[in-house]
């Protein structure tokens, strides 16, 4: 059996750099949500696959939040990095930031949280490399990830809430 060396967060980043054309907006000259979570999809792709080096497919968007539209013309980048890895599949947090055209200012537009699973060439589950989270924010969202996961599987009933040994440990 191979023996996968961990890798650091860093190591997964995805920047995916856009403009806003006209025919990807609303009536409110506003880029549509489907398109933004097709372009954070496929940026949380990659970095899934590049942590991986394998298939991934996307298992669930756990969470997206639209905090500010991105008009008609606006220069976007979609950030994605793995936050965590568990045995077959990882949490990718994506950014989405605004640069502001005069003065190059970025302000953010969404971010999202999605789950993706690493397969082999039949589609089944494969292991992957576990994750070094080195800054503040990489050690934050990886401590958050675990929750996260205990949380759904909890909401799926595939987990009893007295194992969630790292949400309990919210409320004492």
């Amino acid at each position: 059996m191979e023996i996968l060396q961990p890798k650091t967060a860093q190591e997964s980043l995805t920047i995916l750099t856009d403009i806003v054309l006209p025919g990807e907006t609303n009536p409110l000259n506003s880029l549509f949500g489907g398109e933004l979570l097709a372009r954070m999809d496929r940026a949380c792709s990659i970095a899934a696959r590049r942590h991986s080096r394998s298939i991934v497919v996307t298992a669930s968007v756990n969470h997206v939040a639209f905090e500010k539209s991105v008009p008609v013309g606006s220069v976007i980048s979609v950030e994605a990095k793995v936050s965590r890895a568990f045995s077959t599949s990882m949490e990718v947090f994506v950014d989405v930031w605004i640069e502001e055209r005069t003065s190059g200012k970025r302000t953010i537009a969404s971010e999202g949280i999605y789950t993706f699973v690493a397969v082999d060439e039949n589609g089944k589950p494969k292991v992957i490399p576990q994750i070094i989270p080195e800054t503040d924010l990489e050690k934050e969202r990886y401590e958050a990830a675990l929750r996260r996961k205990q949380l759904s599987l909890v909401l799926s009933k595939r987990m009893l809430p007295a194992e969630a040994t790292e949400l309990k440990k919210l409320f004492e």
